[in-house]
């Protein structure tokens, strides 16, 4: 699978919004793709914010007794601020077929060196389409709800192949991943 939800999104949206001037912005992208793609996690809250899974501004609640009292304190607080909805951006910087050109030439070597299975490469190129925002001919800015639709295109679609809920059951019945 990918991550759903909007998660594949926003981590390209985090990408796109932390580039300067005269980045390298392909590398970025690289190191989130690469984050989703080998399923890494972070052994850390320090290590999740390092990769781009928490931002700066976000808390961290350590004691497992008060996470829910804490969420709940959080919510409160913005909500006593007047939170609203941010406006869906519309200019998250993708890369297109270049993009996924690079990413699938890594995925291609990967593969041929048996460090991932012809299932992990069909992911990975879905992960590279939503993050590198669909057959576009050139680099663009692109809005959130098209990344949204790309990444529920994935999302669907992959949950049609055996492969992925063969995977989903040995998570749900061992809690172990499996690798077919």
């Amino acid at each position: 699978m990918i991550p759903g939800g909007g998660g594949t999104k926003e981590l390209t949206k985090r990408v796109s919004d932390a580039l300067q001037e005269g980045d390298v912005e392909l590398n970025a992208l690289q190191n989130a793709f690469m984050n989703i793609a080998t399923a890494k996690v972070a052994l850390s809250a320090e290590e999740a914010r390092e990769m781009g899974i928490l931002r700066s501004k976000d808390r961290i609640s350590v004691n497992k007794d008060r996470q829910i009292l804490d969420a709940k304190a959080a919510v409160i607080e913005l909500a006593e601020a007047g939170y609203t909805m941010p406006v869906p951006a519309k200019n998250i910087k993708v890369q297109g077929r270049t993009g996924m050109a690079l990413f699938m030439a890594g995925v291609e070597g990967m593969r041929m060196g048996n460090y991932i299975s012809d299932h992990d490469k069909k992911i990975a190129r879905w992960i590279a389409n939503v993050m590198c925002g669909g057959d576009l001919s050139y680099a663009q800015e692109v809005s959130e709800q098209y990344l949204l639709d790309l990444e529920r295109e994935a999302f669907v679609s992959l949950t049609g192949e055996k492969k992925t809920l063969e995977r989903i059951q040995s998570i749900l019945t061992g809690g172990k991943p499996l690798r077919n």
